[in-house]
């Protein structure tokens, strides 16, 4: 194998360094390979993340090897691509990549970014949230029929308020459910939606599903992340490839493939023709974005009972209404 080579993505040469270089283990995946799956998944992929800000984490060593993340796109980088501002939790601001084109997908790749960890808005929008994501993160001792069963009372939730959601596998144990909205809320509402959605969803089946954010109080449940909706939260995008051995994906999937299909057959090997011959779960996921009234009532109904604002992570400057940032241990001992 060359030490490079030069491939023509969406009207650009992408020279792509060291491209025999193994990335994936089980199968000896290259980086090559992983740029071949980006391209064949290109129309699903852009569908899903095009126009949004990305974070980038790069693996110069492998799958299995050292990571960073990069928010910032070097000066050096070519004039064409496209980028936007994007802000942390303090306020601090970088030059981010917009996944706009498969050109500046292939880019990333050849920086060893193995997936892309993507923003919740368009960049031509960064005020106004257009999705919702709810994630179900399996607590130790949960295997992935517990995490189906979770997501099945989303499911039944969701159209209970009339809302239709989306899953993808997270390419590891868990599952995210997506809800495409109308462009009208800010971080703010769409994260005290989730909250909302996140404690009806525990109060249905508290057995199965929790939204304490402490880990001493979830148990062996599974937890619903309502603060993967923060504001300036990005969460690992549909169709990434995740570094693991086996270049598990993070593949969208219809709500009966919940039940039949495990997150592990999932690979960069498997999900490309798996589309040609399936086609897109995602597919229509733009097509009539949805409200998010249903659960800003709720969570209207959870203030008027009460209820406080649930934790936010440390990051973020504390918030109105919002308990004290402490375990329920720790605060017991004071």
């Amino acid at each position: 194998m060359t030490d490079e080579a030069v491939l023509e993505v969406d009207g650009q040469a992408i020279t792509l360094t060291s491209p025999g270089k193994m990335l994936f283990s089980e199968r000896g995946e290259t980086k090559l390979d992983l740029m071949r799956y980006y391209l064949a998944v290109a129309e699903p992929f852009l569908r899903a993340a095009g126009g949004r800000p990305t974070l980038m984490q790069r693996f110069p060593h492998g799958a299995e090897g050292s990571s960073f993340f990069q928010k910032r796109v070097p000066d050096s980088a070519p004039g064409w691509l496209k980028t936007t501002i994007v802000s942390t939790p303090n306020g601090t601001t970088s030059r981010a990549l917009v996944l706009a084109d498969m050109a500046l997908v292939a880019w990333a790749v050849n920086l060893a970014c193995l997936g892309f960890h993507v923003w919740p808005y368009r960049s031509e929008s960064p005020d106004v949230v257009d999705e919702l994501r709810l994630d179900l993160d399996p607590q130790p001792g949960v295997d992935f029929d517990g995490v189906r069963a979770a997501a099945g009372e989303v499911r039944a939730f969701l159209d209970q308020v009339g809302m239709v959601g989306y899953p993808k596998t997270t390419g590891n144990r868990g599952l995210h459910v997506y809800v495409r909205l109308e462009p009208r809320w800010d971080a703010y509402q769409v994260r005290a939606a989730a909250v909302a959605a996140a404690r009806e969803l525990e109060r249905r089946r508290p057995e199965l599903i929790t939204a304490a954010w402490w880990k001493e109080e979830r148990g062996r449940r599974v937890f619903v992340d309502y603060n993967q909706n923060a504001p300036h939260k990005t969460v690992f995008g549909a169709w990434s490839v995740r570094a693991r051995p086996g270049g598990q994906v993070s593949a969208p999937v219809t709500w009966d493939e919940v039940e039949t299909l495990h997150p592990d057959e999932l690979t960069m090997a498997t999900v490309p023709q798996r589309i040609a011959v399936t086609g897109d779960p995602w597919e229509g996921i733009g097509e009539q974005p949805q409200s998010l009234e249903p659960l800003l009532e709720l969570h209207e109904r959870d203030r008027a009972a009460g209820l406080l604002d649930a934790p936010w992570p440390p990051v973020y400057p504390k918030q109105p209404n919002e308990p004290p940032r402490v375990a329920p241990s720790r605060a017991r001992k004071t």
